[in-house]
């Protein structure tokens, strides 16, 4: 019974969801149009339960590059209207309209001269009449059985709030880079913060033998660098090819009196590499995508002169991977 219940009620919410897809119209792109317009703010407002999934639609939106901040109607009518400013935009949420806090903000918002989007579950109610745009998020039902406290209409609401924010971060371009400027902190900040100069191993560390380098020699620089790897270059410094452990292993196994030949002679060429100005999280992904715990790092991924080294284990010890 228990488990039936839970089920039910995933499944009503579901079944809003994909109702709601099919009743978003020409008035959400204007909601987008307007929001991608405004030289102002967003300013998310609801009360109780439409307040707190008001509060995750602005935080959402901040993060992904559209200025936005919650105000809170009752705050609001007590003097914290001071915070809307001419040009900016607000979303007022009430799934019946009729929000008694969020009804009586809606004459001071037209007179302070910003936009207004209603955001309800009653196409004829107070405020979906008073907006400029009006954004239906009605449900057919409720999963609560008693049909009294807002589930499936707040998880429309929330998912109204998604698609606004999705859509105005893809509108504006947004990329990886800016959305690390707004998440600075903790193990999301590292994977989009760090770039690779920040974790390569550069100047003397590189370690580089030339083309006709012998094999017992490379291995000494191979083995004293650390890195499991060591790159062959030409006399003008470009990178010729590397040779890995797994390089070494392939040749004993052909038989081959590998500490007399020169290095060029084991060397797998057209190594994969990476510009020191990529994210290190793209180092990463390039390593599992490619089977392997290295990379050399060049000014340009284009340039033939390696500057650097980056290692798998220099991604673990900054927690990447």
């Amino acid at each position: 019974m228990i488990l039936e219940e839970a089920r039910n009620v995933i499944r009503i919410e579901a079944e809003a969801l994909l109702a709601l897809a099919e009743t978003i119209n020409g008035e959400f792109e204007r909601a987008v149009r307007l929001i991608l317009a405004t030289k102002g703010r967003v300013v998310v407002t609801g009360m109780g339960k439409s307040g707190l999934i008001g509060q995750k639609i602005a935080s959402t939106m901040a993060s992904t590059g559209t200025p936005a901040f919650f105000l809170h109607p009752a705050e609001g009518i007590h003097g914290d209207l001071g915070m809307i400013m001419k040009g900016d935009v607000v979303i007022a949420i009430s799934n019946s309209g009729e929000t008694e806090e969020v009804c009586r903000i809606l004459p001071v918002i037209k007179r302070l001269g910003a936009s207004l989007v209603a955001m309800s579950g009653n196409p004829n109610s107070t405020l979906a009449k008073a907006g400029d745009i009006f954004l239906d998020i009605s449900v057919k039902e409720e999963a609560c059985p008693l049909g009294l406290a807002p589930t499936a209409s707040t998880t429309a609401t929330l998912a109204m709030g998604d698609a606004l924010a999705v859509a105005l971060l893809v509108e504006r371009g947004f990329s990886p880079e800016d959305f690390a400027l707004f998440h600075p902190g903790g193990a999301l900040g590292k994977k989009l913060l760090l770039m690779v100069e920040d974790v390569m191993h550069g100047g003397g560390a590189v370690p580089v033998v030339a083309e006709d380098t012998a094999m017992q020699d490379a291995l000494f620089v191979m083995t004293s660098k650390g890195l499991g790897v060591v790159g062959v270059i030409d006399v003008a410094g470009a990178l010729l090819g590397v040779i890995t452990d797994g390089d070494l292993r392939r040749a004993l196994g052909r038989g081959l009196d590998i500490l007399h030949l020169p290095a060029r002679e084991l060397m797998t060429r057209n190594p994969k590499r990476i510009g020191r100005r990529e994210l290190a999280a793209k180092a990463l992904q390039r390593m599992e995508e490619h089977a392997i715990t290295s990379l050399f790092v060049f000014d340009d991924e284009n340039d033939g002169r390696p500057v650097g080294v980056v290692h798998l284990h220099d991604l673990l010890k900054v927690g990447i991977a």
